[in-house]
């Protein structure tokens, strides 16, 4: 619902996890804001630290909280460190949350992830399909962390009658990403590939599968934006998917990639790797009837990821 309207202006506000590509298109955006931008190193503030947490709140007393900060990673990194994804999860929000609620703090938003809908719910996934069905097994444990989030602001709210929210983005992509082949999401890999292939002179780059499946992308700086917007303007218990509404195959990303980067060669297609989920799309309709919607079209979030890209290769490179 709108109606429980929250100011920014003027407010101190915490961004966990600002170094990520989440955490710092959230502090790029509040930099109109007219407030405060809290951080704090991971040197400074270890979020697993319950005292250290509970402490560091007390001191600097934020008006409000983006909960971005989370342990990331891949398939490969989610099965192999089970233990890792759920327990740090858990301690990250739990600790951040409980913290924000002994320091009175007047908003919290924590930031979820589309991998808490079940592995084969309807499409497109609509905010009530959480817990109606199995998770995708090899993110499950990262999944189940990001879920324990969710109730746990649904919680506080509750018992509590604190304003905490939650927010759930699709596939983020922009600048701040990670490029490395070996752990990278889609885009950000074939950006790469694609890159590698036109500095190279090779006359083909190669994807997996079909090139069928169909994927859902959002910048990262519109992420920011309905973040902000949710702040400012949403209070209720359910969570907000943070979405584009629409999808492209692998095949077509690819394409648009290779224009985008200047690859004038060929797409092959190794139809003996597994295409995965056919499609994956969030429902954006409650967000949309909130009033907001993204402004990046994908072609050109594309080409400014890209530039970002070739601006930090290096640092992109071994991030």
């Amino acid at each position: 619902m709108i109606g429980r309207s929250y100011d920014l202006a003027g407010k101190r506000v915490f961004v966990a996890g600002h170094r990520g590509m989440v955490g710092s298109a959230i502090v790029r955006r509040l930099a109109s804001e007219d407030c405060t931008v809290v951080t704090a190193t991971r040197g400074e503030l270890d979020l697993m630290d319950q005292r250290g947490v509970r402490d560091w709140f007390a001191r600097e007393r934020p008006d409000a909280v983006f909960l971005a900060a989370a342990k990331v990673g891949g398939i490969l990194a989610n099965d192999s460190y089970p233990a890792d994804f759920l327990y740090d999860n858990l301690m990250i929000e739990a600790n951040v949350i409980e913290a924000a609620h002994r320091s009175d703090v007047g908003k919290l938003m924590f930031l979820g992830s589309s991998c808490i809908y079940p592995k084969f719910a309807d499409q497109p996934i609509e905010e009530s399909s959480l817990l109606t069905g199995s998770l995708e097994p090899t993110n499950e444990w990262y999944a189940i962390a990001k879920i324990a989030g969710i109730k746990l602001a649904q919680a506080y709210r509750r018992q509590h009658g604190r304003d905490f929210i939650s927010a759930m983005p699709t596939n983020l992509y922009g600048p701040g990403d990670n490029f490395d082949l070996k752990s990278s999401h889609v885009l950000p890999a074939i950006i790469r590939k694609a890159h590698q292939a036109k500095r190279d002179g090779a006359e083909t780059i190669e994807i997996w599968g079909t090139g069928t499946p169909r994927r859902e992308f959002l910048h990262v700086d519109d992420l920011a934006d309905a973040c902000v917007f949710l702040m400012k303007t949403y209070s209720d218990d359910g969570h907000v998917n943070v979405g584009s509404g629409s999808d492209v195959t692998i095949l077509e990303l690819t394409e648009m990639v290779a224009r985008a980067v200047g690859f004038e060669g060929g797409i092959v297609r190794d139809e003996s790797k597994p295409d995965g989920t056919l499609r994956k799309l969030m429902s954006a309709a409650k967000l949309k009837a909130l009033g907001w919607q993204p402004t990046i079209a994908l072609a050109d979030g594309i080409a400014a990821t890209y530039q970002w890209f070739v601006e930090n290769e290096v640092r992109a490179a071994t991030s």
